[in-house]
């Protein structure tokens, strides 16, 4: 996470520790029920950047070391 570049960190865990793992469920869920949508990011060929979408905490890979939430755009038809 680099300070000043809008970072938020919102929970973090050892997803092998059963009360860490239950926590970083919870949160998840909630950011989901706040309205955000969720991504956790890849690598990509030529060092680009890129994310996968995620809909269910059991989507994160376990060796993911983070998943990243945004709002959805607002607007549209």
């Amino acid at each position: 996470m680099k300070p000043g570049h809008g970072e938020i960190l919102l929970a973090e865990g050892d997803i092998d520790v059963r009360a860490d793992e239950e926590a970083l469920v919870e949160e998840f869920r909630r950011q989901l029920e706040l309205g955000m949508w969720a991504a956790v990011p890849v690598s990509a060929p030529g060092g680009r950047r890129e994310a996968r979408m995620v809909r269910d905490f059991a989507d994160v890979p376990r060796d993911a070391d983070r998943v990243i939430f945004f709002p959805r755009a607002a607007g549209g038809c």
